[in-house]
C-alpha cells in the first residue's frame, strides 16, 4: 500500500471509536452555536462526512421541531441536537428530538440528571455530556452518559478556566469507558491527531465552520473572523467578584470595551446606594441580551456579540463546509505521513 494508504487507515483506526459512536465518516464534530449551528450548517457538516450539531439554545420545542424537520430534509446522515439543561422545557425538547428519530442528544450548559440521562436512552437516542474536570467526568459516566465532550478555555462562546491541553491530560488517560471528544481552539487536522493519539475519540470545531460558506452568519461577521487573530479572541472581564460575570470568549469590539465601563458605573451606583445588589447584577447581565443575534445576523460586529474561539486566527479564507473537512482530514495524513517517513530514515 502507499503512504497516504497506510496514513489514512491508521487515521480511521484512530479515531474508529468516534466515528462508531457518531455513526459518521469522521470523527469531526461541529460545535453547537447559537444563530449559526442550523439546518444549512448542520446539514453541510453531516454531508461532508462530518457530524453536524443543532445548537437549540433557547428555542421553543415547536421551533426546535421545525429546525430538526428542516435538517434533515436537507441530510440523511445522523446529526445531533444540543440542549441546554437550564432550560424549563428542557423535558418537552427531548421528547421533539425522540419524536423526531434524533440519534444524539447532547446536554450542555450544567450538569444533567440521571433521569433526563435516562430519557434520551429510553427514548432510543444516545446521550452525549461536556466534563470541564475529571471528577464531574467520572460523574456523569456513572449516571449513564455514553460520550464525552471536553472543551478547554481557548474555545469561542462560554468556556471554563482550564485549556484543552490541560484537561486533555487530566481526563483522557483516566476515562476510557466511553468515547471522549475534544474540542477548543482546534484549527487544524494534525492537531486533533495529537489527542487522537493520546486516546481522544475525534474533535469538535466551531470557529471554522462559523466562517464557512454555509454558515449564515453575516459576511460582516466572518470577514471580522478572516481579519482576526488569535489574540483578538479575549474572555470577558469580570471587575467585581460581587457580581460574577459568566466568561465568554469572543473578538474584541466596541461592545466589550463598553461592557467594562457599564460594569464600572454599575459598581458605582451599588457602592453609593443608587441600586440594590440583585438589581445590579441584572443590570450587567442584561448587557449582552440579543448582543449574539446583533452580530451574527444583523452584521453589527462592533456592537453584538462576536464569540469567536482562539482558533480564529487560522481562519483566512471563508471556504465551503466540505473543503475545510477534507483539509483537516489530509492535515491529520500529511503529519501520519512525515512521520513516517522520519522513522524510515533514521533506520535507513
Amino acid at each position: 500500500m502507499s503512504d497516504v494508504t497506510n496514513a489514512r487507515a491508521t487515521l480511521d483506526q484512530l479515531w474508529k471509536p468516534g466515528c462508531d459512536f457518531l455513526g459518521s465518516r469522521y470523527a469531526i464534530l461541529g460545535g453547537a452555536m447559537s444563530w449559526v449551528s442550523e439546518r444549512n450548517l448542520v446539514s453541510a457538516i453531516s454531508n461532508a462526512g462530518g457530524f453536524g450539531v443543532i445548537a437549540c439554545g433557547a428555542m421553543e420545542p415547536e421551533r426546535l421541531e421545525e429546525e430538526i424537520v428542516a435538517t434533515q430534509a436537507l441530510t440523511d446522515k445522523p446529526f445531533g441536537v444540543n440542549l441546554i439543561t437550564m432550560h424549563p422545557k428542557l423535558d418537552a425538547l427531548v421528547d421533539v428530538c425522540l419524536a423526531h428519530k434524533v440519534q444524539h442528544v447532547v446536554l450542555a450548559g450544567g450538569v444533567p440528571t440521571g433521569a433526563t440521562i435516562r430519557r434520551v436512552r429510553d427514548g432510543g437516542a444516545r446521550v452525549m455530556g461536556f466534563a470541564p474536570a475529571l471528577a464531574l467526568g467520572k460523574r456523569l459516566v456513572k449516571l449513564g452518559i455514553e460520550a464525552l465532550v471536553i472543551e478547554g478555555s481557548e474555545a469561542g462562546g462560554h468556556v471554563g478556566p482550564v485549556s484543552l491541553n490541560v484537561l486533555a491530560q487530566e481526563i483522557l488517560p483516566n476515562i476510557t469507558e466511553v468515547p471522549v471528544f475534544v474540542a477548543g481552539g482546534l484549527g487544524r487536522g494534525d492537531a486533533v491527531l495529537s489527542y487522537l493519539e493520546q486516546g481522544a475519540a475525534g474533535g469538535q470545531f466551531g470557529t471554522v465552520f462559523a466562517a464557512s460558506k454555509e454558515s449564515i452568519a453575516h459576511e460582516r461577521f466572518k470577514e471580522a473572523f478572516r481579519r482576526g487573530n488569535a489574540r483578538d479572541a479575549v474572555m470577558s472581564v469580570q471587575l467585581d467578584e460581587r457580581f460574577p460575570v459568566i466568561p465568554v470568549r469572543g473578538l474584541s469590539n466596541a461592545a466589550t470595551r463598553h461592557f467594562m465601563k457599564h460594569q464600572a458605573d454599575v459598581i458605582e451606583r451599588f457602592r453609593k446606594g443608587e441600586i440594590e445588589r440583585e438589581a445590579a447584577q441584572l443590570e450587567i447581565e442584561h448587557f449582552w441580551a440579543g448582543a449574539l443575534k446583533r452580530a451574527v445576523i444583523e452584521g453589527d460586529v462592533e456592537n453584538g456579540s462576536m464569540m469567536a474561539g482562539q482558533s480564529v486566527g487560522m481562519v483566512k479564507e471563508i471556504r465551503p463546509v466540505a473543503d475545510i473537512i477534507s483539509t483537516l482530514v489530509d492535515q491529520a495524513v500529511e503529519a501520519l505521513q512525515r512521520r513516517e517517513r522520519r522513522i524510515h530514515s533514521k533506520s535507513a
